[in-house]
């Protein structure tokens, strides 16, 4: 008997062994690709401290992909074995709708009552993050969860702008006037980079201000052939705004980086860029940056951020959910915004920063207007590459404003039509 015994706690002992080496081995695979110093960067690297607090049994393995890189591979790295647990993903149609629609992210409905998502976020906040079967935001299985806004203002050089005598313009017009006197002292005032996102974004700032509501709505869902009257607007404000000094013809060869150095450099008073810059500019020590609402528009290009989805193939699925949780935290949301960025479900109270308390401000104007525009390269799988390339060559003036809208006008058609 006594040998029995012996050989039985031989074999618990054994199994206690084997289980603690397998929760040692047990690894957590969080990708995301905002920079280290954006309030996202600052603060998701807090919420990995805390999470490694939790489980100290837990190995983390972090990547910083670039958004490149979802943009084009993340239907292939959803569908493989390589799949992380958790990790960021581009929102609209042509990126998370075209992954929901096959099948590829874990559904959180039930995570979300269960954990108590559902009492944070909003069905506003939710929209981006429902796409049905053919992979159209709105309605269907909530596939993501975000926990921050963005929006794209003028973020100005407040020096340079005192400097000239210059106030922040309430219309496109003073805006105009505004440019015409740092053109004359040979000052760019418009950084941009059009071999990159940016000049998307004034693109469809020129194109929203010709648009509405319903507008806005039948693009983004696919509801009805593309009215490219807008764009053809956008077009021919573009090749203006070159023709005239506003923003360089060299900017055809820029990328995002490039841009925000000439801002930060003191070379251009001015960027039109989202608010996942609101830190990294709010640093600058060699003068005071601020930003506003593009002057003259009720819609602007907003919404709620980029999303954190669980891959179908996600092997450590509750480590994800426990992840989602800390980002939503209340200390969470008030370090996003106390380090420049906009949080989604902050208490206001605890947001002291003075370019997160502005977001906030600005963000909650826009809602409030009814003015969140989503994004140009929305509505279609592979739409960000054609408007980039469109916007590319209507600033290098190879194309007509016409000409530039029928290239968005033909790809969208082709797709809206089967729907």
């Amino acid at each position: 008997m006594k040998s029995i015994s012996r050989l039985a706690m031989a074999l618990a002992t054994a199994m206690l062994m084997t289980t603690a080496g397998h929760a040692e081995e047990r690894t957590f695979k969080i990708w995301w690709y905002e920079a280290a110093n954006s309030a996202a960067g600052v603060t998701w690297k807090k919420a990995l401290e805390t999470f490694q607090e939790k489980h100290p049994d837990v190995k983390v393995q972090f990547e910083l992909k670039t958004f490149d890189q979802i943009t084009k591979a993340g239907t292939m790295i959803l569908n493989s074995s390589e799949a992380p647990d958790l990790m960021e993903y581009n929102k609209g149609n042509a990126v998370a709708g075209l992954a929901a629609s096959q099948g590829l992210f874990t559904p959180l409905d039930d995570i979300a009552k269960e954990r108590g998502w559902d009492k944070v976020l909003t069905d506003a906040s939710n929209q981006l993050s429902r796409y049905d079967e053919n992979g159209i935001y709105g309605t269907g299985p909530l596939i993501g969860v975000a926990n921050y806004g963005e929006f794209v203002s003028v973020f100005y050089n407040q020096d340079m702008f005192k400097a000239e005598g210059v106030a922040v313009p309430k219309t496109l017009a003073e805006m105009e006037t505004s440019m015409d006197v740092f053109v004359k002292k040979g000052i760019t005032p418009i950084a941009e980079a059009a071999n990159d996102y940016p000049a998307q974004h004034l693109m469809y700032l020129f194109a929203l201000s010709k648009a509405d509501n319903e507008w806005v709505s039948n693009f983004q869902g696919l509801k009805a052939p593309l009215d490219e009257a807008p764009f053809v607007y956008a077009g021919q404000k573009l090749q203006e705004w070159v023709k005239k000094g506003y923003i360089s013809k060299d900017s055809t060869g820029l990328k995002a980086p490039d841009m925000a150095n000439l801002f930060e450099t003191g070379k251009s008073p001015m960027v039109v860029t989202g608010t996942w810059y609101g830190a990294e500019f709010g640093a600058v020590k060699s003068f005071k940056a601020s930003q506003f609402l593009f002057p003259g528009n009720k819609i602007s290009p907003a919404s709620t951020g980029n999303i954190w989805v669980v891959p179908k193939n996600a092997k450590n699925k509750d480590l994800a959910y426990e992840f989602i949780d800390i980002t939503l935290s209340k200390e969470n949301q008030a370090l996003f915004g106390n380090s420049g960025g906009l949080p989604i479900a902050a208490d206001p109270a605890m947001v002291t920063d003075p370019v997160g308390k502005i977001e906030v401000e600005l963000f909650n104007q826009l809602v409030a207007q009814d003015g969140l525009g989503f994004y140009p390269d929305w509505p279609v799988p592979g739409y960000y590459d054609i408007v980039l390339q469109a916007t590319q060559a209507v600033i290098a003036g190879t194309v007509t404003p016409e000409e530039f809208a029928d290239r968005l006008k033909k790809a969208y058609d082709e797709v809206q039509a089967d729907h």
